[in-house]
């Protein structure tokens, strides 16, 4: 018999739903008002929560559209990639799987999140921040792959390359209201990128 969950694991997973109902009701909220117009304390109420614990799970309202947890899902699908790939064809399989894996309620998160991103220049320059954090993660696990220092150039280079083909590709994709399953635009992304880069 499988011993019973540790407190800990089900505390967090009280706060990843938690979070998780936050950011649904902000969205919903958005779409139905506009981003400008919804104020923090409307989406403490409608996800039942007090204003002052909204902020205990995101220190702002663009944090709301800007969070997501793929990185650590992305870093879990790189070390999962046979050891002779060099570093951008790693990291292409290791996106493809990632994205491949969302549920459709998540790519639709991340198609609001990404329409608002295009309509607010502060919502654009928190996405830019939080792919930055995107990249250290990923260099971080080329790194290892490699048997590299994590400040190597080769890793921050090769990770930032592929997220920096992924953001535009992701707009292009909202922009298109969606059409076609993310994780094949972002490798279609992907592909052209190392197609450019092979000798």
């Amino acid at each position: 018999m499988s011993s019973p969950p540790r407190p800990e694991g089900l505390r967090e997973r009280k706060k990843a739903r938690t979070r998780r109902t936050i950011q649904e009701q902000a969205l919903r909220l958005f779409a139905e008002r506009g981003y400008d117009e919804t104020t923090v304390e409307q989406i403490a109420e409608a996800s039942e929560i007090s204003p002052s614990t909204f902020f205990r799970y995101f220190p702002s309202k663009e944090e709301v559209v800007a969070h997501d947890d793929h990185a650590p899902l992305l870093a879990a699908m790189l070390a999962e990639q046979p050891a002779d790939l060099t570093p951008i064809p790693a990291l292409r399989a290791a996106v493809r799987a990632a994205f491949a894996q969302l549920p459709h309620e998540e790519e639709t998160r991340i198609l609001a999140r990404t329409r608002l991103q295009l309509r607010h220049a502060a919502l654009r320059a928190k996405a830019v921040d939080n792919m930055i954090c995107t990249i250290d993660v990923l260099a971080e696990g080329v790194a290892r792959r490699a048997g590299l220092d994590v400040a190597d150039p080769l890793s921050r280079t090769a990770a930032g390359a592929v997220v920096g083909a992924i953001l535009p590709a992701m707009f292009a994709w909202a922009e298109s209201d969606g059409a076609g399953r993310l994780a094949d635009t972002v490798d279609e992304a992907l592909a052209l990128l190392e197609t450019v880069l092979r000798p």
